[in-house]
């Protein structure tokens, strides 16, 4: 089966100090975890698809996610936004992307 959806999460890390930052610096990791988290408790592995990312390009703005098949980017994603995401965004049948987290 074909998932609905198809969520990025960029996992990249750079060096300490690079002038660029690095998503995973900025938390990423916790980010991948909520997502996975509400998945599991949703109990949606079949219509919405999770995979960890490398750099896809807007570093200051970590940490990045990005889902398809719309091409929706997020910036600065916490983990307190996921949930959020899941409601508006990828659960209802006519979701729309959740503009304070928009980029690009």
């Amino acid at each position: 089966m074909k998932p609905k959806h198809h969520v990025f999460v960029c996992m990249n890390q750079r060096p300490e100090g690079h002038p660029k930052g690095s998503c995973k610096a900025l938390g990423s990791h916790q980010v991948i975890d909520a997502f996975y988290g509400e998945l599991e408790k949703r109990g949606l592995f079949e219509s919405i698809l999770v995979t960890a990312a490398g750099c896809m390009g807007p570093c200051m703005q970590g940490p990045t996610v990005v889902v398809y098949p719309e091409g929706v980017w997020y910036g600065k994603v916490k983990p307190a936004d996921v949930a959020e995401i899941f409601d508006t965004h990828l659960v209802p049948d006519e979701g729309a992307p959740l503009d304070r987290l928009r980029i690009l």
